[in-house]
C-alpha cells in the first residue's frame, strides 16, 4: 500500500512537469518573435527603470491564456507624437489599445529585450481610461516585440504587435514643399519636397541620427538620400534596414544612392536591389564619367536591376547636367523605356562656372527630350551664396519641378541651413526657357541617338549610329513633310514634339555604343 501511494505520487507529479513544460513552450511560442522580418524591430531602447512594481499581478509559467479578452487594435497617440505607422511608439509615448474585455487597470508588459518572450520580469504599465480611450504608457524599459495583457490568477491574453519602441521623439510625416497649382500633378514619389544628399552618415550632424532628423525637420527637408554602396562588391553598412525604420519613424522618406562604374554591372543592379529590400522608398544611380562609352554595360545594369525591383519601383539617375558635353554617355539606356523614371541631373552651377539661371536652362533644354521629370541637384558646397542657394530653389518651382535637393549634408554651414528653412516666393525675373536641342548634319552623340531611335520608328532605313550623317538629314526631312513641318533637317521644338510621340525602337547593345 506504501508503495502504491509513492507510485501513484510520482506518475502525479511527472504530468505536472509535463503540463508545465507545455505551457512554457505555449508561452514562447506567443511572445517570442524575432524582429529582423521588419526593419523597426531592430530599434533597441534605453532601460532606466525597475521592473513593474510588487502591487502587478503575478507572472508565472502556470498562467493561463484568456480568450474572452484580447486585444485587436494598437495605436500609438496622440499624431503630434507619432509617426505614420500606428505601431511604433517613443518611449514614455502612449498607445491606445482597443479589444473585447479590455478595462482600466489591466495591466500591459512589453518585452524586456528586443524581441523577447512576456515573464515575469518583462517591463509592464496599467491600462487608464481617457478621452482617446483605454492608453498605457510605454514603460522606459520596454523594448520592440509582441506586448500581452496580464491578468488576475495567472492568467494572460494573446500577444499582439509586433509593436517598434524607438529612444528619440518621433513626428508625424514632413508635407512636402509646396509648390503652384500651375506645375501639375506630383510624382507621389520620395523625390517630391526638398531633399538633402548623405555622403558619410559619420560625418553628418555628428553621426547622430536624432540630430540629423532634428535637422531636416527644422530646414524642411522631408526626404534623405543616403550612399549605399560604391562599385559592384561594396555594400555600405549605413544603408540599413534600422537607419531607414528610424527615419521612416521620423516621417522622413530615405533613398538609397549607388555610384557605379560599369566594369561590373550585374553586380551593380544587385548591390541596388539590397538596398531597396532594406526598405529604400527609391534607388538613385549616380553614374558618371566611367559609364561613358559603356552602353551594354548600361544596359545590362538595368535589365538585372529591374529584374530584380521590378517596373515601377521608383529609380532616379544623377549625371551630368550638360548632354552636348559628354556625348558617349548612355543617357538614353538609364533613361529609357525600361530604365530609370526619374532625372535628377547634377546641376552644380559653381563648379560649372555659371549662374543659378544659366544652369537651369541649359540642363533643361539637354535633358527635356528624355521625356522623364527633373527634380534638380543643387549644391550647398563650395563657398555659395544665400543668395544663389535661394535662388536655385525658388526657380526649381518656376521650371515646374516638384522637388528638389542638395548635396551635401555634411558640407553644409549653418547660413546654407537656414536658407534651406526660408520661405519661397515667386520669381518675376525669370521665364524658364522651354526649347529642344537643334541638331542637325554633323552632330554626335546620344543627342543624337536618341532621336534616331524614334525616327527609326516612322522612317525604317534610319540607323542608330549616333552620328547625324546625310541618310539621317533625308530621313528627317521626310518625316518632317510628312507631319506638315518645314523640311529643314534641324530638329525644331515641333519636330521633337511629333518624334517624342513616337516610341524608340529597341536597340541591343553589344559593344561601347555609337560612338565606341
Amino acid at each position: 500500500m506504501i508503495l502504491a501511494s509513492a507510485t501513484a505520487h510520482k506518475r502525479s507529479s511527472l504530468l505536472a512537469a509535463a503540463l508545465t513544460a507545455l505551457l512554457v513552450v505555449a508561452l514562447a511560442a506567443l511572445g517570442t518573435q524575432a524582429l529582423a522580418a521588419s526593419p523597426g524591430g531592430t530599434q533597441a531602447a534605453g532601460s532606466t527603470t525597475s521592473a513593474p512594481t510588487s502591487s502587478s499581478p503575478t507572472r508565472t509559467t502556470s498562467s493561463l491564456h484568456v480568450t474572452s479578452v484580447h486585444i485587436t487594435r494598437v495605436s500609438c497617440s496622440p499624431a503630434a507624437r507619432c509617426s505614420g505607422n500606428p505601431h511604433q511608439v517613443s518611449i514614455h509615448g502612449t498607445l491606445v489599445l482597443q479589444g473585447p474585455g479590455l478595462r482600466s487597470g489591466m495591466v500591459v508588459a512589453f518585452p524586456k529585450a528586443p524581441g523577447a518572450h512576456i515573464s515575469r520580469v518583462s517591463p509592464a504599465a496599467h491600462l487608464r481610461q481617457t478621452a482617446a480611450g483605454l492608453i498605457v504608457t510605454v514603460p522606459a524599459n520596454a523594448h520592440s516585440g509582441h506586448i500581452m495583457v496580464l491578468l488576475s490568477h495567472g492568467r494572460y491574453t494573446s500577444s499582439y504587435g509586433p509593436i517598434y519602441i524607438y529612444k528619440h521623439a518621433l513626428h508625424p510625416p514632413v508635407a512636402a514643399v509646396s509648390a503652384p497649382a500651375s506645375v501639375g500633378a506630383v510624382s507621389g514619389t520620395a523625390f517630391d519636397g526638398q531633399g538633402m544628399w548623405i555622403w558619410y552618415v559619420s560625418k553628418s550632424s555628428g553621426g547622430s541620427v536624432p540630430a540629423i532628423i532634428a535637422q531636416a525637420h527644422a530646414t524642411g527637408v522631408g526626404t534623405v538620400f543616403v550612399k549605399s554602396s560604391d562599385g559592384s562588391s561594396n555594400y555600405w553598412g549605413q544603408f540599413s534596414a534600422q537607419l531607414v525604420a528610424e527615419l521612416h519613424a521620423a516621417g522622413l522618406k530615405v533613398c538609397a544612392w549607388q555610384y557605379v562604374y560599369g566594369t561590373s554591372p550585374a553586380g551593380e543592379a544587385s548591390l541596388g536591389a539590397e538596398a531597396v529590400q532594406s526598405g529604400a522608398d527609391c534607388l538613385v544611380i549616380d553614374a558618371e564619367a566611367e559609364y561613358e562609352g559603356h552602353y551594354a554595360a548600361a544596359q545590362t545594369y538595368i535589365k538585372d536591376l529591374r529584374t530584380a525591383i521590378g517596373p515601377n519601383y521608383p529609380v532616379a539617375l544623377a549625371s551630368f547636367p550638360y548632354v552636348s558635353y559628354h556625348p558617349s554617355f548612355p543617357y538614353s539606356v538609364f533613361l529609357g523605356p525600361e530604365g530609370a523614371q526619374y532625372n535628377a541631373p547634377q546641376m552644380y552651377w559653381k563648379d560649372i562656372g555659371v549662374s543659378v539661371d544659366t544652369v537651369y536652362a541649359n540642363t533643361y533644354i539637354a535633358n527635356r527630350m528624355y521625356g522623364r521629370p527633373i527634380f534638380p541637384l543643387g549644391q550647398t558646397y563650395g563657398g555659395i551664396s544665400s543668395s544663389d542657394l535661394l535662388r536655385f530653389r525658388e526657380e526649381a518651382v518656376d521650371y515646374g519641378a516638384t522637388g528638389w535637393s542638395f548635396w551635401d549634408w555634411q558640407e553644409t554651414g549653418s547660413s546654407g541651413w537656414s536658407t534651406l528653412a526660408a520661405p519661397l516666393a515667386p520669381l518675376t525675373t525669370v521665364v524658364p526657357n522651354t526649347t529642344y536641342p537643334e541638331l542637325a548634319k554633323g552632330a554626335k552623340g546620344d543627342q543624337v541617338l536618341w532621336m534616331q531611335e524614334h525616327l527609326a520608328t516612322a522612317e525604317p532605313t534610319q540607323e542608330t549610329t549616333g552620328t547625324f550623317d546625310a541618310q539621317t538629314t533625308a530621313d528627317l526631312e521626310a518625316f518632317q513633310t510628312a507631319h506638315g513641318i518645314p523640311a529643314s533637317g534641324v530638329t525644331d521644338a515641333a519636330t521633337w514634339a511629333a518624334l517624342l510621340a513616337l516610341p524608340p525602337v529597341a536597340v541591343d547593345w553589344t559593344g561601347s555604343g555609337p560612338t565606341g
